[in-house]
């Protein structure tokens, strides 16, 4: 036949194995035990197991001569029925016997009148049942497909087939076949299943037009596909190095990759630099693929300062919204609290028994007369005392307070804290998943007299755009948090900026109090942050921080599953799941976060029940978790940490408890889910462990800095331990250097024509 059959054209698929193989039941044969290739052709007869996302299948396909065999591999699309030609080597499993391993396949037109009714019915062509595939193949027999493919017309000529249904059977025919010629283009240029999905749900029966006109527009509009998978298609399809479209998206992609490091823009000579490198031509080829970008408002220049800033457009418009907001909050006035500051802050101490000291007074004066204050300070230095102070004082005079956090698990610290409602930021704002957009606004602001909102340093610019935008101009505004923390994982310094800027009145609390200095906690974290070595317990004294040197680094990862699996919660009574977490500075490396995952998982939950699998991660019930990018719709965000009740690998769907509510997590969210016995440092931020083991190797120097590791150990409340070389220690505690992002917030604030 001639006709276009929609089945895809010769693929030969990645030589994927999937763990789950080991699970499918399968008949042993006869055949060769392994090695040899083999080139088969048959019908399958049975789906053993698929797996949607990565389009490894397991099948039963039977040969004309009644023979039966499994074969396995990315047989994607593969449905009972059809008739497949396959090439690959035989291989012996160890459990199910026999199988295939598919090197390629290619779908083979039915020959016979028998099977080509099957296929027309097997439910790929929507409206086409077994009846009308009866008269379709009654009219034209074996040339029913090439009927549908060069002469639809002549469907009218079938009994019982109208204009309409015609029309109908048409368009199924062609978007069955655009379907597998899209998926079939973008698997064969290393683009996943599930990411050539959504291509074709971006783009409909226009995917492979977009693809090869401009596959640069993938790596913006499509999650999932980044600039270098674009990159390599385009080369493919023979578009030049110097194409101004490759041009713009490389700058485009420069400067995502510096919103990723946390820059809010680049500085023009950097971004042409970085691009440069990217793309591998010179920086001069740039200058005008930039003036495009600018003239087509893909990003925005600021003049001045020299060298121009270049921003992406969205995290321009959040830097200047968060000024404007902010201006306008120091700006406008509010009702007096009390007129009696002093009366009320010995109100408070007498209340709650507490002496409080002279910064933390001058604080809870400021919080009463000022629209906005900055209050930052370590561990021990009296942040949480203030927010209760003020928290009871405006509750006392019956002004509305309203508390927020970035993430859950600080909104739920803070509640505890005060005995009032607090909530996410994403909560307070009421984020609404059909519109992704947040319902409190400048238009319907949140109704507050005075809002709270601690771990500040976490705030990233996009979120603290919409947050201050929804702030009521009369409303007092509260920030705590500690600057020398690491600065938010999203693009900007928002916290650093704010207090840089000059523009907002700042409280810093310095003094340590006793019952907080007798932790070796505190001390040490204090001690670091001022470029000191942490003071470690003699041995046999009771301690809460604990130094266990280990230079080579296997020897390092051992000692941390000791730890966690035995010695802590043997000596400390600590689950080792739930209340003991570990922090490294990287991922990479025998003493890194994807090391010590694996290492964790094998000790503190072996498993051995259902298991799912997603790309080179899987899961199974006890399996700690973590979310690594913000979903609104299941209102779980980016660092939330879960634990795994349920797998169900059928349906390919996880329940998740996150924060103590159970949380469905559907097939197309598992690539935000990652193992979390391990994580670093930074997704750590706004969290706090009953116990923390840090990972500190010299491997990891090019992270070795002061505020990484001042951050992990402020992340331990009854216990820090950490485990790695005594040369890592040193370089961090000395290394001061922090990297600077670019950002121009504070020069907003400080300067209102800006």
């Amino acid at each position: 036949m001639g006709s276009s059959y929609p089945g895809p054209v010769t693929y030969n698929p990645p030589m994927t194995r999937d763990p789950r193989q080991q699970r499918l039941q399968e008949p042993s044969g006869s055949a060769p035990a392994g090695g040899e290739t083999a080139a088969l052709e048959g019908v399958v007869r049975r789906i053993l197991f698929t797996n949607e996302e990565n389009g490894w299948a397991a099948v039963r396909l039977e040969t004309d001569d009644g023979d039966r065999f499994t074969a396995v591999g990315t047989l994607l699309g593969v449905r009972e029925g059809d008739r497949l030609r396959l090439s690959g080597r035989w291989k012996r499993h160890e459990k199910f016997g026999r199988q295939l391993d598919v090197a390629s396949f290619v779908h083979v037109a039915p020959t016979t009148r028998k099977g080509l009714e099957a296929f027309l019915a097997s439910g790929r062509l929507p409206g086409i049942g077994p009846a009308l595939a009866k008269r379709l193949v009654g009219a034209f027999g074996l040339d029913t497909l090439e009927v549908l493919d060069r002469e639809p017309e002549r469907l009218t000529e079938v009994p019982g087939i109208g204009p309409r249904t015609a029309e109908k059977v048409v368009r199924a025919w062609q978007d069955a076949r655009t379907i597998r010629q899209v998926m079939v283009f973008l698997l064969s240029h290393g683009i996943s299943p599930g990411v050539a999905a959504k291509v074709h749900r971006r783009y409909g029966a226009s995917a492979l037009d977009v693809v090869r006109e401009n596959p640069y527009r993938l790596a913006d509009e499509v999650f999932g596909v980044g600039f270098a998978t674009a990159d390599r298609i385009a080369r493919s399809l023979g578009i030049p190095r110097d194409a101004p479209q490759r041009l713009e998206a490389g700058l485009v992609y420069a400067l995502q990759e510096a919103a990723g490091d946390g820059h809010v823009f680049l500085p023009r000579d950097r971004l042409l630099e970085q691009a440069a490198s990217l793309l591998e031509v010179d920086p001069e080829a740039l200058e005008e693929p930039l003036d495009e970008l600018e003239r087509r408002m893909r990003v925005v220049v600021e003049r001045p300062p020299e060298p121009p800033a270049i921003f992406l457009p969205r995290l321009h418009a959040a830097e200047v919204e968060v000024a404007r907001q902010v201006r306008l909050i120091l700006e406008s006035p509010a009702p007096a609290v009390t007129d009696r500051g002093e009366h009320a802050i010995r109100w408070f101490e007498r209340r709650s028994g507490l002496t409080l000291a002279e910064a933390q007074r001058r604080a809870l004066a400021a919080v009463v007369t000022e629209k906005a204050l900055v209050v930052t300070g370590g561990p021990g230095t009296g942040k949480t005392t203030l927010v209760q102070g003020v928290t009871a004082i405006f509750g006392a005079k019956g002004r509305q307070v309203e508390l927020a956090a970035p993430t859950g698990r600080a909104a739920k610290r803070l509640a505890e804290a005060t005995g009032l409602p607090a909530r996410t930021i994403h909560r307070l704002l009421e984020f609404n998943p059909a519109t992704r957009a947040f319902a409190r606004s400048r238009e319907n602001p949140i109704q507050a007299e005075l809002l709270v909102v601690d771990e500040v340093s976490m705030l990233d610019v996009e979120l603290a755009a919409a947050l201050f935008a929804a702030v009521p101009p009369a409303c007092r505004v509260l920030l705590v948090g500690d600057a020398d923390q690491l600065p938010s994982v999203g693009p900007g310094s928002v916290l650093a900026d704010l207090i840089a800027s000059g523009a907002l009145p700042v409280v810093r609390l310095e003094h340590i109090f006793r019952q907080a200095a007798a932790s070796r906690i505190v001390l040490n974290a204090h001690r670091v942050n001022h470029g000191r070595m942490p003071e470690l317990p003699r041995p046999g004294e009771d301690s809460d921080f604990f130094f266990v040197e280990r230079d080579d680094p296997a020897a390092l990862a051992r000692t941390v599953g000791e730890l966690v699996a035995e010695r802590i919660p043997r000596s400390f009574g600590l689950d080792p799941v739930d209340d003991v977490h570990v922090l490294a500075p990287m991922h990479r490396g025998e003493a890194g976060v994807a090391a010590l995952n694996t290492l964790l998982r094998a000790r503190l939950n072996p498993g051995g029940g259902p298991e799912l699998i997603v790309g080179s991660r899987s899961f199974r019930a006890g399996d700690k978790v973590m979310q690594i990018r913000n979903n609104y719709e299941l209102e779980v965000f980016n660092g939330d940490l879960g634990r795994v009740v349920s797998v169900d690998p059928a349906e390919r769907t996880l329940i998740v408890l996150f924060d103590g509510r159970p949380v469905q997590v559907p097939t197309e969210g598992l690539d935000d889910l990652v193992p979390a016995y391990c994580s670093t440092i930074h997704k750590a931020q706004g969290s706090e462990f009953p116990a923390v083991v840090i990972a500190l190797h010299h491997s990891h120097h090019i992270m070795l800095e002061r505020n990484l590791l001042y951050t992990a150990i402020t992340r331990g409340k009854r216990l820090v331990v950490v485990v790695g070389s005594r040369r890592a220690l040193q370089r961090a505690v000395s290394n001061a250097t922090q990297r600077r992002r670019h950002t121009r917030l504070a020069e907003r604030l400080a300067n209102p024509r800006r």
